[in-house]
């Protein structure tokens, strides 16, 4: 599936939050927290990924995979939760290792190391990266044994890629910037709601 998107549009708002506004890592989590209550449970990441067009098999596996990964994490000193809710005020301690180094340990973007992806692997074109270009970055940024981040960073972009490639098989920055301060979903969501009626 092909998405373009203006970059004016992703490129704004993505500074350091300040006083009680969300981190750009916490907006990034809101998309999926549909009732707006601040607390993310599966069948919501669920109705989320189906409303950016995520197939049903995807959007099943993401939300089960996610909430069983992340919510104890983001739910310090708390019981266990059946249900595996996901505390939007929380998810900076919920960061996993072998990424890109976008998000700092508080959620906050961090633009020099977005540019960094894109300096280091977009070789093809400068803009944009090709899906090599993406396996590479996601090798470069590997911790030694660090199997589960690998695996959750692979995973991350290979959805993102495979939702969001344009055409040619490139992954725009200005998508990749508008996924960090999920801007991107909220327009994915406007896009496909013509399609759905």
């Amino acid at each position: 599936m092909a998405f373009s998107m203006p970059p004016e549009a992703l490129l704004e708002g993505a500074a350091k939050p300040s006083g009680s506004e969300q981190s750009v890592l916490e907006k990034h989590v809101a998309f999926f927290d549909r009732n707006h209550d601040g607390i993310v449970y599966p069948w919501e990441t669920f109705e989320g990924f189906r409303a950016i067009g995520a197939g049903y098999l995807l959007s099943m596996t993401g939300a089960f995979l996610i909430h069983f990964a992340l919510s104890s994490k983001t739910r310090p000193g708390k019981y266990p939760s059946p249900f595996f809710p996901i505390e939007v005020k929380n998810i900076h301690l919920a960061k996993h290792g072998s990424d890109s180094g976008v998000y700092d340990s508080d959620g906050r973007f961090v633009s020099l190391k977005f540019e960094e992806i894109f300096r280091k692997f977009a070789r093809t074109h400068g803009n944009a990266l090709t899906s090599g270009e993406l396996m590479a970055m996601l090798k470069a940024n590997r911790e030694p044994q660090d199997y589960k981040g690998w695996i959750c960073s692979w995973t991350e972009w290979m959805t993102l890629y495979n939702l969001c490639k344009d055409n040619n098989g490139l992954l725009r920055k200005e998508i990749v910037k508008g996924v960090y301060d999920g801007s991107l979903f909220e327009s994915m969501e406007r896009d496909r709601k013509p399609h759905r009626k």
